[in-house]
């Protein structure tokens, strides 16, 4: 259930921008419920994601052995993992989190370096670090963007 994201990579197409989405539906319903000054709501978000990382390397380990596929497109965690991660520094406008959204989406799918490099890495590790990665590329434009606007 967590690889899958609680079945969000099942959804066909694209189940890597439905485990996204399902991963920013989940920050927004939280963002909004808490009540949280923006400060706090990186904070929560950082380790939000920390502790998801965390238990994703094992979980997506467990999912390589049993399936015997290296990166199943089935698996998710990893891309809400990004997506929290890209969301660190947003806010609740909207400009913001779907900037977010969409930046590491971008970033999943073209995979510069090192995310590259890290989606070759085999297991658990590999499948969630490429993800890291992207979500750390869009968090940087996220910041930068919040800066300007």
């Amino acid at each position: 259930m967590l690889g899958t994201f609680f079945g969000a990579g099942f959804l066909r197409p694209g189940p890597g921008t439905w485990g996204s989405a399902a991963g920013l539906l989940l920050w927004l319903a939280a963002a909004h419920w808490a009540h949280l000054r923006p400060s706090q709501l990186a904070f929560a978000t950082a380790i939000m994601a920390l502790a998801t990382l965390l238990a994703g390397i094992p979980a997506c380990n467990v999912i390589v052995r049993e399936s015997g596929a290296e990166d199943p497109s089935f698996v998710v965690l990893d891309e809400v993992v990004g997506q929290w991660i890209a969301l660190v520094p947003a806010t609740v406008q909207p400009w913001s989190w779907l900037l977010a959204f969409l930046l590491f989406r971008c970033f999943d799918i073209v995979k510069p370096p090192p995310a590259r490099q890290l989606d070759r890495m085999h297991g658990g590790f590999g499948i969630m670090m490429d993800d890291v990665a992207a979500g750390i590329y869009a968090m940087a434009l996220v910041w930068l963007a919040g800066r300007w606007l």
